[in-house]
């Protein structure tokens, strides 16, 4: 069976970011920037106050002065005059510097009276102005392509004036579930039936990932079923399925997608759960096939899956954050395959405790909601007690921050 490392590098090798979108600044929250953006023009764009009050020479600005206020520069505003020597200008924030001015003075620091303004309190040379391109200089870089669009960079891109801006391309990740026990949400349960969970969770995941699901529904257990399925689903970026990957009667997964001219470049992964997963390429488009509990379902596509869609959306941190925790709780395992340990998280002063979420069977979905992380347990190891430090995969972040 294939290492989880070899495995996750023989994935990550055959995939890349796709192409460049233009796509509305607005809607660029959250893509990858495909694209270096420059500055047209120095931010700001011309020296200007920081604060509402008196643009002064600083000299003339101590204690005990008196300056007529000759004129009044509102924000978006031009000064019609030259600040001369003992006189001042009333300031807006953000509006631009007069000439002969080298301060500001804050008007909490003044009082005006008879068109005159009297300052409490010295003047330095340049305080409270922001200068000519002191954020960002003309022709400089504003934002770096490889940078995950955010607030703070949609602030920036639209203070250049940007109104399209180059992402990377979403994948369209096309989903397929399989078996004839399958039924989907709102129909009517019968014996022996399941509903079709896994679609709704894989898409769910996938649009996490900062992809676009487009779900095909259930392929029955039949090959021209199968094929039907996912002949639509090879049209995609990438295609997902889930059962029928094992070796069983009517597990048709592997041969199906082989007929349909799919190289596979592994099949069974030395972990668990997960283990019967297998992972192969049509025309350079990876198709994932995932085992059928929902738990590993889940976690498969934690390991696989979702790095593959970060990087061909773009994004250059691909996996989960790791910590080290440590173990509260005796745990046994066979040895041989490397276990993903369903845990909780609790922070104790400076450490972080794990605790089992729970029964740890592939079909006990509830363990995976109680989970905070997911730890990795050695594949040669078969006892672990209290106390030792293990290493975790964080699925929810605020769990290892902890409650203020």
């Amino acid at each position: 069976m294939t290492s989880l490392t070899d495995a996750q590098r023989t994935v990550l090798d055959r995939v890349k970011p796709l192409g460049v979108e233009r796509v509305q600044l607005l809607d660029s929250c959250g893509r990858v920037l495909a694209e270096d953006v420059t500055a047209g023009w120095g931010m700001p764009l011309n020296d200007n106050s920081a604060m509402d009050g008196y643009a002064v020479r600083a000299a003339d600005c101590v204690p005990g002065a008196s300056l007529p206020v000759i004129g009044y520069i509102p924000a978006g505003g031009k000064a019609d005059a030259a600040v001369a020597a003992g006189t001042c200008i009333k300031i807006m924030t953000g509006a631009p510097m007069p000439e002969g001015a080298d301060a500001v003075i804050p008007v909490e620091e003044t009082e005006e009276r008879d068109h005159a303004m009297f300052p409490a309190a010295a003047a330095t040379e340049g305080q409270h102005i922001r200068r000519k391109g002191e954020d960002v200089s003309a022709g400089a870089v504003a934002v770096r392509a490889g940078t995950v669009v955010s607030p703070a960079e949609i602030s920036m891109l639209a203070s250049f004036g940007r109104i399209f801006v180059p992402v990377y391309r979403k994948p369209r990740v096309a989903i397929v579930s399989t078996g004839d026990e399958l039924i989907e949400p709102g129909e009517t349960p019968r014996p022996g039936s399941i509903i079709n969970s896994n679609s709704l969770s894989l898409a769910a995941a996938v649009r996490e990932a900062g992809g676009e699901p487009v779900l095909l529904g259930i392929a029955r257990d039949n090959q021209n079923s199968h094929r039907e399925k996912f002949e639509a689903g090879l049209q995609a970026d990438v295609l997902i399925t889930s059962a029928g990957v094992s070796a069983g009667d009517r597990d048709f997964v592997r041969e199906v997608l082989a007929e349909l001219g799919a190289e596979q470049h592994f099949w069974k992964v030395a972990m668990k759960p997960g283990g019967p997963t297998a992972f192969a390429t049509w025309q350079g488009k990876p198709v994932f096939s995932l085992p059928g509990n929902p738990v590993s379902t889940m976690i498969t596509f934690e390991q696989f899956v979702r790095p593959a869609l970060l990087r061909m959306g773009g994004r250059q941190r691909i996996f989960r954050p790791t910590v080290i925790g440590v173990l509260r709780e005796r745990v046994k395992k066979k040895p041989g395959k490397l276990h993903f340990l369903r845990v909780r998280i609790e922070r104790e002063g400076v450490e972080l405790a794990l605790h089992v979420s729970g029964d740890q069977n592939t079909g006990i979905l509830t363990t995976m909601l109680r989970a905070d992380a997911i730890a990795m347990l050695p594949a040669e190891r078969t006892v672990f007690e209290p106390g030792e430090e293990l290493t975790v995969q964080v699925l929810r972040e605020d769990a290892v921050m902890g409650s203020d």
